[in-house]
């Protein structure tokens, strides 16, 4: 039988309580992920959590194209009576629902009283909701107190480089919108809310860039489907986040939020360029949805949407602070989003808590007749328009939760983690390391024990998005290729991935067909069978007793099998680690909640419960609330 948990128990010179977060800081920790800095040492922690080994199997990590593992932690209130273990260390009670703690938005009455300003810093969907409703806010004064933090702490202040385009409709949007959000009657789930999108998905009146200069001018003639179901729950396109360039698989090496169109985003933890380096951050953003998740973090935007097609929704919510989900591949639409594969590519809430992410996953999902990987939601029980019926605070008690082996530099984040779950009623049983995955091929000849299912799919798929975009600037990969190659600047690292997808034979019947077409079927039955193997539990039987509702992850560590199988991961912060080598300041750690296919109402309550207990979002220190004299911003850059 494998080992239970055991309680963690650390010397008190290992602890150090972070008086200004609400994080977990575990000083027997060092990351094993941030860039600029040597690990640290390896103190061991509890005996009774598996640790990794130090190689980890081909294909075990976030998977192939997108980076590896971010860093994350986010936080919420509890009401539960179970105390917390002792490991995780909390500061004062962060705000619960409904007591947010900003003070940057003044606004007037209809009589023109000067009204209380409006709590910004961390204010949930549900108090922005309520303030629309009863017109302590309007939509036009919202869009204006986001554009402002975004004028202070992304153009300017930190620098964080989170937002790539500003939508110059914004305002008007937001007007237009005056009454409806004052109706329960009319107002949609989102009415008055500004959204930010990753600069994938499509957006009238919008370019989609994919971060390329390439594509700097390549504007859609019509929204993405996901962004049609954003208007129409009211919501308000506020602009493009930056991200790594085509979803990082333009080259080898680049780093996580870097593209040639918008440069280098920057962890709000820590937004210092590494010292000595290229430009690229002390603290890595994590990608690709990078921008939206700097943003979301920072409090630029309440909520804002990512894609990910192995690790990029999963990797900078972790890094940055925050919650992501990665649907089901079919949950969510993918007509109108620049693709990377089809195969694996999904878009996915990014939001500071479970609560709000749950919200947007709502909107986001549902069937789209031009996408037939949606048809499930045409049966009852794939998909909802609501997730947040799924949020129970009480929903660890009698859960099982399966855990792989961990890094030995963070055995005392997992182990702090499965007091906290077992102390609610959770069952944890650590297992053996999943079989590894094969990582994606780089380069043609494609060897044999690498899948060619990203690189086929990029040519595959991006070649039809562009021909169906009008006047595009570049009309395929080849004119894409050929235009990077004649542009100063376009290429700082290189573009080998495009150049070994466009080296493939997309021909029916060509050696280069057949192969992507079995290494598909080889990624796909090696990835759903290792992963039902652990959810069907011991007996192997789908739906019996002893089910495993959900497999527990270190940030994206175990991104790439459920990339590979379509299936649901949710991340959630874990608290903060203390600094190390070129990291100055606490930095964030999360956990990740994977499980079936379709399973997001599970997870969903999983990581809520999880959540609500732990107490661990803090903003982070480097974008503070905004004096009420900080003027008014522009809709456009």
């Amino acid at each position: 039988m494998a080992p239970r948990f055991l309680p963690l128990t650390l010397p008190r010179t290992l602890r150090m309580t972070l008086r200004m977060t609400l994080g977990l800081a575990l000083a027997s920790c060092s990351s094993d992920d941030a860039p600029g800095g040597a690990l640290g040492a390896n103190p061991g922690g509890s005996a009774s959590v598996p640790p990794a080994s130090a190689a980890a199997a081909p294909g075990s990590g976030s998977g192939s194209g997108e980076p590896a593992p971010g860093n994350s932690g986010t936080a919420d209130s509890t009401t539960g009576e179970t105390p917390l273990p002792p490991e995780l260390i909390m500061a004062s009670p962060a705000p619960s629902e409904g007591t947010a703690s900003d003070t940057n938005t003044e606004s007037s009455t209809e009589s023109g009283a000067l009204r209380e300003p409006f709590p910004l810093l961390e204010a949930t969907l549900s108090e922005l909701g309520r303030a629309l409703e009863t017109q302590q806010l309007t939509p036009v004064e919202l869009t204006l107190a986001y554009l402002a933090r975004i004028d202070a702490y992304d153009d300017a202040g930190p620098g964080l480089n989170a937002v790539l385009a500003r939508n110059p409709q914004a305002l008007a949007d937001a007007e237009a919108l005056a009454d409806t959000c004052r109706s329960v009657a009319t107002r949609g789930p989102l009415c008055g809310i500004p959204v930010l999108l990753k600069d994938n998905i499509d957006a009238v009146g919008l370019p989609t860039t994919a971060g390329s200069l390439a594509l700097a001018r390549s504007v859609p003639a019509r929204d993405a489907f996901l962004t049609q179901k954003l208007r129409d729950a009211g919501a308000i396109v506020l602009g493009k986040a930056t991200l790594t360039e085509f979803a990082n698989f333009l080259a080898t090496g680049m780093p996580t939020g870097y593209s040639s169109l918008g440069g280098y985003g920057f962890n709000p933890y820590d937004p210092r360029p590494l010292p000595g380096a290229d430009g690229r951050p002390a603290l890595q953003t994590g990608g690709s949805s990078s921008g939206s998740s700097i943003a979301v973090s920072a409090n630029l935007v309440a909520v804002a949407v990512g894609t990910e097609t192995s690790g990029s929704i999963l990797s900078p919510a972790s890094a940055n602070g925050i919650v992501g989900i990665k649907p089901t591949l079919g949950l969510v639409s993918r007509r109108g989003i620049l693709p990377l594969s089809a195969d694996q590519d999904t878009a996915g809430p990014l939001a500071r808590t479970v609560a709000d992410a749950a919200l947007l996953l709502g909107v986001l999902a549902g069937f789209d007749a031009e996408d037939p990987a949606t048809l499930p939601c045409q049966s009852p029980g794939s998909c909802f328009a609501d997730y947040t019926q799924f949020l129970d605070p009480d929903a660890l008690q009698g859960a099982r939760i399966a855990v792989p082996p961990v890094p030995g530099n963070r055995q005392g984040v997992v182990q702090a983690v499965a007091n906290l779950l077992e102390a609610r009623g959770a069952t944890l049983t650590a297992i053996a390391q999943l079989p590894g995955q094969r990582g994606s091929c780089s380069a043609v000849p494609a060897p044999a024990n690498c899948s060619t299912v990203l690189l086929y799919g990029f040519k595959r798929d991006l070649n039809a998005y562009l021909a169906g975009i009008p006047d595009a600037p570049v009309g395929s990969l080849a004119e894409l290729i050929a235009f990077n190659n004649a542009t100063p600047g376009a290429l700082k690292y290189g573009q080998a991935l495009a150049l070994a997808a466009q080296a493939l034979d997309l021909a029916p019947g060509s050696a280069d067909s057949l192969r992507y077409t079995a290494d598909r079927a080889t990624d796909l039955q090696s990835s759903r069978g290792a992963l039902d193997g652990v959810y069907d539990g011991a007996d192997g039987i789908a739906g019996s007793d002893d089910d495993v509702d959900a497999l527990l992850f270190l940030n994206n560590n175990g991104a790439g099998q459920p990339a590979m199988a379509g299936y649901p991961s949710i991340t959630v912060p874990a608290g903060l680690l203390p600094p190390e080598g070129a990291i100055l300041s606490p930095f964030p750690v999360g956990i990740t909640f994977s499980g079936r296919r379709f399973s997001e109402p599970r997870l969903i309550a999983l990581a809520y419960a999880f959540e609500r207990a732990s107490l661990l979002r803090q903003p982070p220190p480097s974008t503070p609330e905004l004096p009420l004299a900080a003027g008014p911003a522009t809709s456009a850059r």
